[in-house]
C-alpha cells in the first residue's frame, strides 16, 4: 500500500514539475532548431545563448525586481511586526474587528487596488516611482504577515513577558529582546512570501510602474516576450533566471516556514 502511494506521489510530482523541466529544456535549445523541427525531449545540443542574452539585456530589471522585493519586506515586517504583537499581546478593544477587516482586505481583487493607487499616484505625481511599487506591494503582505504573526505571537507564554516587566523592561524593550527573536520562525514565513509577492507581481507594477527607467522582471519578460516573440530560447532563459531566487529562498527557508504557518494551529 505504502509504495503504491508512493507511485502515485511520485507521477503527481513529475507531471507538476514536467512545465519546470520543459522551460528549462526549451531555454537550452538552439533557436534555429525550433523554427525547424520540434524541440527535443532531452537537449541534445544544447546552448547557453538565451542565457547570455538574458544577463545582457535583463540585469536591470532583475536588479529592480530585487530592491522592490527586499524593500517591500522591510516595510512590510516594519508595520506587521509591532501590529501583530499588540493584537497578540497588548489586546486592544476591537481586536476581533481588526482581525476580520485584515480577512477582508485580503479579498479585494488586486486590480482595483492598483486602479485606485494609480488615481491617487496621479494625483500626488509619484506614478512610476519605486518606492510608490513598494507601498502598493506591501498593501497586499501586510494583511497576511499581520494575521501569521498574531498567532504565531498568541503562543508565546504571557508569562515570559511578565518575568520581563519584572526586571524593568517596557513594552517596546520586551518586544525588541524577547518577542522578536522568539517569533523567528513567523517573520522568516511573512519575509518570504511577502518577497515572493513583491517579485511576482505584474499587476501592480503593469499598472503604476510601466513607462519608469526601473521596471521589474514581470515586466522585463513581458517586453521581451512582445519584441522577441520567436526567440523563445532567450524567453525561457529569462523565466528561468527570474525562477532561481524565490526557488533559493524556498528552499532555504522551507524549515522556518513549515513551522511558521503552522503555528497557533494546536492549542493546548
Amino acid at each position: 500500500m505504502t509504495r503504491w502511494k508512493t507511485g502515485v506521489g511520485i507521477v503527481l510530482t513529475a507531471l507538476m514539475l514536467f512545465p519546470v523541466y520543459w522551460m528549462v529544456n526549451i531555454s537550452l535549445t538552439p533557436a534555429d532548431r525550433m523554427r525547424t523541427d520540434p524541440p527535443d525531449l532531452v537537449p541534445l545540443h544544447p546552448t547557453f545563448d538565451g542565457y547570455r542574452r538574458v544577463f545582457a539585456e535583463q540585469l536591470p530589471y532583475l536588479g529592480t525586481s530585487l530592491l522592490v522585493g527586499l524593500a517591500t519586506v522591510a516595510l512590510t515586517l516594519a508595520v506587521a511586526a509591532p501590529a501583530a504583537f499588540a493584537l497578540a499581546k497588548l489586546r486592544p478593544r476591537g481586536t476581533r474587528v481588526v482581525n476580520f477587516a485584515l480577512l477582508i482586505a485580503q479579498m479585494v481583487p488586486g486590480i482595483i487596488m492598483a486602479l485606485g493607487f494609480y488615481g491617487v499616484y496621479v494625483n500626488l505625481g509619484i506614478v512610476n516611482q519605486v518606492w510608490g511599487l513598494v507601498i502598493a506591494d506591501s498593501t497586499i503582505a501586510v494583511p497576511f504577515a499581520v494575521l501569521i504573526l498574531t498567532a504565531f505571537m498568541s503562543g508565546i507564554p504571557d508569562e515570559l513577558l511578565q518575568a520581563a516587566k519584572i526586571d524593568g523592561a517596557g513594552t517596546l524593550r520586551a518586544f525588541r529582546s524577547i518577542v522578536l527573536p522568539v517569533s523567528r520562525n513567523g517573520l522568516v514565513t511573512a519575509a518570504l512570501f511577502t518577497f515572493l509577492w513583491a517579485w511576482s507581481d505584474f499587476v501592480f507594477a503593469s499598472t503604476l510602474d510601466g513607462g519608469g527607467t526601473l521596471r521589474p522582471i514581470t515586466l522585463g519578460i513581458y517586453k521581451y516576450i512582445g519584441n522577441n516573440n520567436q526567440e523563445w530560447n532567450a524567453i525561457m532563459a529569462t523565466a528561468v533566471v527570474a525562477s532561481v531566487p524565490a526557488a533559493v529562498l524556498l528552499i532555504i527557508a522551507q524549515r522556518f516556514v513549515a513551522a511558521g504557518v503552522t503555528a497557533g494551529a494546536v492549542k493546548d
